[in-house]
């Protein structure tokens, strides 16, 4: 039997002055209930973390971190797709027994990808870019979800560390709080230093 899967990839973290970017790979099962799915910057705190075990436990999936330092290295628009890359690439792996699980064990996969945005990673499979695609397909949005979910949770555990720049609250993005924290004690250890905040 042939089988057609799609892997939906989408980014968090690309706008912040610190931390890390996240990408997540997704592909869902057939009979996911995907009128709970929405842009993940849509959806509550709650509402999310919701999602994400829902995501996790039914789907086919990975979440990859590419942290500051190689945000710097090689831009941060080269690292989302690394990250995404990554997460295909380990997602990959785990196909196999999710489709033995999901259609049994003589199938033929065909697997196809689709990104938000306007670059894809290099994978091996084809892949569209797509805008807003986080918006309007059900596997982008679930990948949306889960790199949002993750990249949250490190940040929340980097303010355990570095307390004084509140990122539980703003989780690096350039709020008015974080800008005037930057200015009055400079940048944390996980400072995006190619980013400008003065």
């Amino acid at each position: 039997m042939k089988v057609k899967v799609l892997c939906g990839m989408d980014e968090a973290g690309r706008g912040p002055l610190a931390g890390p970017v996240s990408a997540s790979a997704v592909v869902l099962p057939t009979d996911f209930p995907i009128e709970e799915l929405k842009d993940s910057k849509k959806l509550s705190e709650k509402r999310r973390s919701i999602l994400e075990i829902k995501i996790k436990e039914r789907s086919c999936w990975s979440v990859v971190l590419v942290d500051h330092k190689t945000i710097d290295e090689i831009n941060i628009l080269n690292a989302s797709l690394l990250a995404m890359k990554l997460a295909f690439e380990d997602m990959i792996k785990k196909l196999p027994s999710f489709c033995e699980r999901e259609y049994g064990s003589d199938v033929e996969l065909e697997i196809s990808a689709i990104v938000d945005g306007t670059f894809c990673p290099e994978i091996t499979v084809d892949c569209l870019a797509k805008p807003k695609a986080d918006s309007s397909v059900p596997e982008v949005m679930a990948a949306s979800i889960l790199a949002k979910t993750e990249r949250d949770r490190v940040m929340i555990e980097y303010a355990k560390k570095y307390p004084e720049y509140g990122y539980e609250r703003h989780k690096g993005y350039a709020t008015k709080e974080h800008l005037e924290i930057l200015r009055r004690i400079g940048p944390s250890p996980i400072q995006r230093q190619s980013f400008n905040y003065k």
